[in-house]
């Protein structure tokens, strides 16, 4: 006797919808000042009508923030609702584990999450918070390996020509805290290739090795006044300059000036 094989049930494809776990949730205003009370839209209405596009069943389904209901779909709701607000103070609202309607509303449904508001992330903060920690490690201990010369390249982009005056101990303290506060602007500039040739131009200027016209558009020599360059309008001296040294004519400028310096 032949026997039937009993017909398996169809497996619900699962892919499309999103993990959710039970914890306490936190939620916090985008803009840049927070009011001291923020009421956000709780219920659907004519006017202003709160939806989310079912894709399964494919229409928009109202949503409405009742205290009393399991879920924050009208059309599963019973009769007998008790409305409530959802109330930020002072830009944050905390939802417990034990309200899932409400935290799945503001973190599934709400079609202001993103604009108007968003939930606090621990995992992803704490990446972030690992990628900043990791930076200013490297930052730092590239500074550690950097030589006078160079720190005083680097920290003539922020400081100007206050480092002329500044000991290598000034240098080097000035340094470490500029890697530790800025440390992704820092290793730009340690791997500018043009700040080091700026500082190379601006010494060579101090001590009149080159001199730059009192218009600013016209480098030469500072010992027999021969033309080196022209300033191209709207740029800055030094870092045109510093452009002109990588280029075939500017080589041999730029290790005359070196032995100079030396």
């Amino acid at each position: 006797m032949e026997t039937k094989t009993k017909k398996q049930p169809k497996q619900v494809e699962t892919k499309n919808i999103p993990s959710w776990e039970i914890k306490d949730r936190q939620y916090y205003l985008t803009g840049n000042g927070n009011p001291l009370s923020y009421v956000l839209t709780s219920k659907s209405t004519r006017k202003r009508p709160l939806l989310w596009f079912d894709e399964e069943k494919g229409y928009n389904r109202e949503l409405r923030y009742a205290s009393n209901q399991r879920s924050c779909f009208i059309d599963e709701q019973d009769s007998n609702v008790i409305l409530d607000h959802i109330i930020f103070e002072e830009g944050v609202l905390h939802v417990p584990k034990t309200n899932q309607a409400l935290q799945k509303l503001l973190s599934l449904y709400h079609p202001k999450k993103g604009y108007v508001y968003d939930e606090k992330d621990e995992v992803a903060e704490a990446k972030d918070d690992l990628v900043s920690i990791e930076v200013e490690m490297e930052a730092l201990n590239t500074a550690m390996s950097i030589d006078v010369d160079q720190a005083e390249a680097i920290l003539r982009v922020e400081l100007g020509s206050s480092v002329d005056s500044m000991s290598s101990a000034e240098l080097k303290r000035d340094l470490y805290m500029f890697a530790r506060n800025n440390p992704i602007l820092f290793l730009e500039l340690v791997n500018d290739d043009n700040v080091q040739l700026r500082n190379l131009a601006i010494k060579a200027a101090g001590l009149n090795i080159i001199k730059l016209s009192q218009d600013q558009r016209t480098f030469a020599w500072g010992s027999n006044g021969k033309k080196l360059m022209t300033v191209p309008f709207d740029e800055n001296p030094y870092s045109a300059f510093a452009a002109f040294l990588k280029t075939d004519e500017g080589v041999e400028v730029f290790k005359s000036i070196e032995k100079k310096l030396k």
